[in-house]
């Protein structure tokens, strides 16, 4: 798995290489995590349970779609306790995305593919991908088909993986968004920022279909104890 997450970032990360991306990629579907988990069921950092523990009790669900918005932070935050589990983890057409702070969430890097540049065939790679990997975060073009959605998520809950949209995406499970947010740590135009305070909300279907939201530091408290420690 870790010489198929190298080839997926290397040919990520290259411009006009749709094509080879896409066959390095499909070679993710058929290699076994070392450490196959049947549990149906993410673990999240408590911070963010309560928020969705309305739509699924103990964690994110595998085979979810949920759109994850307003900070790359959250992002983080939402792979911090799968990949301290072993998760592996893709993130797709996202370039301006920076990991530098990854590992201030315990997020092993080794574990992380980018596939910054997917090309044209996006919707394939993300296909792709979700066949290897056991969480995907996609940054979707403007104005995703509801049928390609449909078709994506559908594959998602076939194959147990969990869908990460960083925008909107046509009947996702579940919608969380960073919709305030302020640091802490500069005093008196002198510095640094240290603490990262954000308001989440979390609003779903069903049971979750009623706004929910939760003030928490980024990273969440319980994850930056457990990095620490």
């Amino acid at each position: 798995m870790a010489r198929v997450l190298a080839e997926v970032t290397a040919t990520g990360h290259r411009r006009q290489r749709t094509t080879a991306m896409t066959r390095v990629v499909e070679r993710a579907s058929t290699t076994a995590l070392d450490e196959p988990d049947d549990v149906r069921v993410m673990p999240l950092a408590s911070e963010l349970l309560q928020l969705v523990s309305l739509a699924w009790p103990g964690g994110l669900k595998r085979g979810a779609t949920v759109v994850a918005s307003g900070a790359t932070s959250l992002l983080f935050a939402l792979l911090a306790e799968p990949m301290a589990k072993g998760a592996w983890a893709a993130i797709v057409g996202a370039p301006e995305l920076g990991v530098a702070a990854a590992p201030e969430y315990g997020i092993d890097l080794a574990r992380l593919a980018l596939v910054p540049q997917p090309g044209d065939r996006w919707a394939e790679v993300v296909a792709a991908l979700i066949d290897g990997f056991d969480m995907v975060i996609v940054a979707p073009p403007a104005g995703i088909p509801a049928r390609l959605a449909s078709s994506l998520m559908a594959r998602t809950r076939q194959r147990g993986c969990v869908l990460i949209p960083t925008g909107p995406w046509p009947g996702s499970d579940l919608t969380l968004k960073v919709v305030e947010r302020r640091w802490r740590g500069v005093g008196r135009g002198r510095g640094r920022l240290r603490l990262q305070e954000a308001v989440v909300e979390a609003v779903g279907r069903g049971r979750a279909e009623r706004p929910r939201r939760a003030a928490m530091a980024l990273p969440p408290q319980s994850v930056a104890q457990r990095s620490s420690g």
